[in-house]
């Protein structure tokens, strides 16, 4: 059973800013694939300092009053970016 079905909620947080941010976990699956909560810590990046060594992750049952507090961060969009890259021959 994937986290979302089981109604759980992500929680990423850098322990360098002190920032902690809440994502349904969908949106995360669609962004860096079906990995388990120990490789979301690995693959994401701070976005305030850019550091990856102290972000920390965890998923969770939110309730009652701690449920409506919770704002989320949510997927608007999905973008590539196309680079060109010259070669002197």
């Amino acid at each position: 059973m994937h986290a979302h079905e089981a109604g759980q909620i992500a929680r990423i947080s850098c322990g360098h800013c002190h920032i902690t941010r809440h994502y349904k976990p969908i949106e995360l699956r669609e962004v860096i694939g079906n990995v388990s909560i120990e490789q979301v810590r690995e693959k994401v990046r701070c976005q305030v300092c850019g550091k990856r060594e102290w972000m920390s992750a965890e998923l969770f049952h939110a309730y009652g009053q701690e449920l409506v507090t919770i704002r989320f961060r949510r997927l608007k969009e999905i973008r590539w970016e196309r680079r060109v890259i010259w070669r002197d021959e």
